[in-house]
Parts: structure tokens; sequence; C-alpha cells
């Protein structure tokens, strides 16, 4: 732990926990538009990754049209994977996760916080770029709607787990490496049902049952990650 000054207290003294988990959430946002470089990152790499793609393997209208939706799932899951080291980070680094866990409001629920505005800095401009990136790879017009729907789905699923692996890396070295060993077979499930749910639509079966797997995936994503990953913290805190 540095001993550099804290730069915001996280939450103010006798707040109720709404107003705990607002406090933190923009918090985060100022602190994200103050590191723009980190916000743009993970936005740049999807757009690389996207664009690169066809001129790597195959620029053919069929192929694309085919590997098109897995080609964009995998690149939003690597983006939002490349931003997970700061989740906690920066905070780590100046003492103020060290704060965020002396506050008398639950720790989970401040994480929880954390890891929604981290969603939304991330996770949600992925899914904003996904049409235009969509018509590039030649989808059609209801798989891009349906790809849309299915990453907005599963991509706080993403980040909720991605904060698991952020929490138990923190403070080690080589972090980055080991956090991608650590979350990306837990991303495999969200992966493989984001993909069948647009391969499903373009074929035009029924996705009904694939977008509620899929809000299930959120669901106990929502109910469980920030408790493991409250618990995570504490753990790394203890031993840093």
């Amino acid at each position: 732990m540095t001993g550099n000054p804290v730069r915001v207290h996280p939450v103010a003294e006798g707040v109720s926990v709404a107003g705990a988990m607002k406090a933190v959430f923009l918090r985060d946002v100022k602190v994200a538009f103050r590191q723009r470089q980190d916000l743009l990152n993970p936005l740049l790499f999807f757009v690389m990754v996207v664009t690169l793609f066809p001129l790597g393997v195959s620029p053919e209208v069929s192929f694309l049209r085919e590997a098109g939706a897995g080609i964009l799932w995998v690149a939003a899951l690597l983006s939002v994977l490349l931003s997970l080291d700061h989740l906690f980070r920066h905070d780590f680094d100046d003492g103020t996760l060290e704060q965020l866990v002396l506050q008398p409001q639950p720790l989970f629920l401040l994480v929880l916080a954390k890891t929604l505005a981290h969603w939304m800095l991330t996770g949600l401009p992925l899914v904003i770029l996904t049409p235009v990136l969509g018509v590039m790879m030649h989808q059609p017009g209801n798989s891009i709607g349906i790809l849309c729907l299915t990453l907005l789905i599963g991509t706080p699923v993403l980040s909720l787990i991605g904060s698991i692996g952020a929490a138990l890396t923190l403070g080690l070295r080589s972090a980055g490496v080991l956090l991608s060993l650590l979350i990306i077979p837990l991303y495999i499930p969200v992966l493989i049902f984001g993909t069948g749910t647009v391969a499903a639509a373009s074929e035009g079966a029924p996705v009904g049952a694939y977008l509620a797997l899929m809000g299930a995936f959120l669901f106990l994503a929502l109910t469980l990650a920030p408790f493991a990953s409250a618990s995570a913290l504490k753990i790394s805190m203890s031993n840093s």
C-alpha cells in the first residue's frame, strides 16, 4: 500500500446505503473521465479487433455474415477483460479502497456500485458501438438487434464475474495474466449462449429460451458476484 493521499473520500459519514452506493458510483464515473486513456482503451481495442479480423482471415461477405456475431462477442469479452485490472487497482494504490472496506455500509453493495459504474463506462459503450460494427460485418438487421440485446444482458455479467477476479488478484504481480486465467473459463457459458442466440435468430428459430437463460445468468451474477467480490477484497486487503 502506498502512502499517497486519498483523492476523494468515498462515502460521507451518516449517509444511507442508497446514498453511499450513489456516492461510490458517481465518484468512479468522475475519476474515470479524469483518466480518459483507461476509458478509451477498451473501446479502441474493440473497434480494432473487429476491424482487423476480416483483413487477417477473410473479407468474404458469406464468412463475415456467419462469423460476425462470434467475432463481435469475443472482441467485447476481451475488451471488458482488458479494463478489469483497473476496477480496484487505482483505489488500492491511493488508499481509497481501504476506507471503502471500513465503511459502515455493506461492502458488497459498494462493490456492486463500483461494478455497475465499470459496466456503464465499458460495457454500455460497446453495446452502443455494436450496430455500426455489425453493419460492417454484414449482419442482417434482425441479427444486429438480437446481438445488441445479448450484449446488453451479457456485458453486465462479464463485469460482475470479472470483479471477482479483479478482487482476488489485487496487489499481485502479473495480475493481468492471472486475472485472464481465472476469469476466461467463467466467461465461456455467457459467450456460448450470446452467440447461440444470434445464430438462432439468423435461422429464424425462437430465441426466447436463450434470452431467458442469459437473464438467469445476469440474475445469478447480480445476486452472488458482489458477495464473492467483497469477500475477495477483504482477503486481498488483509494479505497486502
